[in-house]
């Protein structure tokens, strides 16, 4: 089996980022001039996936005329002589075929892999959560795609957390060593207390998944915050299959809440040739 579509649920309300998301998609706030689901897109592009799923809700509109062509804008650049930024905009839509399907509910992650199974059909595929980014020599889900081609059973993506922030991931309970790095997963909860966790290795916003887990997911009924969780679903997919865990290695950035967009803004600006000088320079001025 490969691995040919990427799954990107992007129907949240962005709540934690109010007002600004009022009427503009989380996704679409920029990470220095790209917005951040740009940054899962060429992710998935650079491991070999070309075939684009997003699920989407109301006002996410932007998140398709983003990856759409813009006739005035490349025109009025190519009369400017921009070729560089014309480059630019025309990468965006060049690569990759994208569909566009509604999640009319906020009913969860779950929920919205789900969605995707009239897309996605009988075939393995990719989940992106695109407010993570991990920064490394290579594409993050790209490491996973390696580990389903020698298993050929779904791989999560995971990271070390600190004990008191368990509560926000989805946790893993490892089975057998894990000093590899890859190992079976044999257990899996969504979000549990510092005390309860069974380890301290979460969630990390990458999966492979096998098409089993959509009929996983339809058996599944709502749980943390009343939402259909994907953690939940994989669970009940342990049950027929075998799934891998990956610890990976590199710099993450949690785009999804406010320090963390800050963060992710300022380490990727600093890894800018035309940004980081000036952004040192400003940095050190605040003198704080």
């Amino acid at each position: 089996m490969k691995v040919k579509k990427a799954v990107f649920p992007v129907a949240g309300l962005g709540i934690r980022f109010l007002p600004v998301t009022k009427a503009q998609p989380k996704e679409m706030l920029p990470l220095v001039d790209k917005p951040m689901i740009q940054y899962a897109v060429e992710e998935a592009i650079a491991a070999g996936i070309f075939e684009f799923v997003m699920v989407t809700g109301r006002d996410k509109r932007a998140i398709e005329d983003h990856f759409d062509h813009s006739f005035e804008l490349e025109e009025m650049l190519k009369a400017k002589g921009k070729t560089d930024l014309l480059a630019e905009v025309e990468k965006i839509s060049a690569k990759g075929d994208f569909i566009y399907i509604r999640q009319k509910k906020p009913l969860g992650l779950g929920h919205a892999v789900l969605c995707a199974k009239p897309i996605v059909c009988n075939e393995p595929f990719a989940v992106f959560l695109p407010d993570e980014i991990v920064q490394g020599p290579s594409p993050e889900i790209g490491h996973l795609l390696k580990i389903f081609e020698e298993k050929q059973c779904s791989v999560i993506a995971l990271m070390k957390s600190p004990r008191e922030e368990l509560s926000r991931y989805g946790i893993i309970k490892p089975k057998g060593d894990i000093a590899s790095g890859v190992f079976e997963i044999e257990d899996l909860v969504e979000k549990p207390s510092p005390q309860e966790a069974p380890s301290d290795l979460a969630i990390d916003g990458r999966y492979i998944l096998t098409p089993e887990i959509f009929a996983c997911l339809e058996q599944s009924e709502a749980g943390a915050g009343g939402e259909l969780q994907l953690t939940d679903g994989i669970r009940k997919l342990l049950q027929k299959q075998k799934v891998y865990g990956c610890v990976l290695q590199g710099n993450r950035l949690d785009a999804g809440e406010k320090l963390g967009f800050l963060q992710a803004n300022i380490t990727l600006a600093l890894e800018r040739e035309d940004l980081k000088e000036d952004l040192k320079k400003f940095l050190k001025e605040l003198k704080i």
